[in-house]
């Protein structure tokens, strides 16, 4: 919650107020951790590629950020045959909260091509990794 900047007297007492200040502020940032968007292929053989968006997200969590995987989500309630187009753009939001998008696999989805696009156009960090976890460049 943080200290005044009055002592209890009512007089400013900014030493005690910017020292707390400071050792929040270190907390908070050695707590940090961004949202990642979690970019792997989904149709085709849905129940394979759910599974190593798990791993791919669980991946994430080890490396120290927050993972967003619409497509482990939306499914439960969507249907992707005549709710593509919304679920989509739900993405599309989502992936504009997110610090970076880190791409899985090596083939790239037509959903993914158009994450990717929208990150680049927004000038988002992009990493590439293999289905083992191994990060390369593109």
């Amino acid at each position: 919650m943080g200290i005044s900047l009055y002592n209890a007297e009512g007089y400013k007492d900014p030493v005690p107020f910017e020292a707390i200040n400071g050792i929040e502020r270190e907390e908070r940032r050695r707590n940090y951790r961004p949202l990642v968007y979690i970019c792997s292929p989904y149709a085709g053989n849905e129940e394979w590629n759910t599974m190593k968006a798990r791993e791919y997200s669980r991946f994430a969590v080890k490396k120290g950020v927050i993972p967003i995987a619409p497509h482990l989500l939306f499914p439960q309630f969507m249907d992707e045959a005549t709710e593509r187009e919304l679920a989509m753009f739900m993405n599309m939001v989502l992936l504009g909260r997110c610090a970076e998008l880190w791409v899985f696999g090596g083939r790239i989805s037509e959903g993914m091509a158009a994450e990717i696009l929208r990150a680049k156009r927004k000038r988002m960090r992009i990493r590439y990794f293999t289905e083992d976890f191994k990060e390369v460049t593109r």
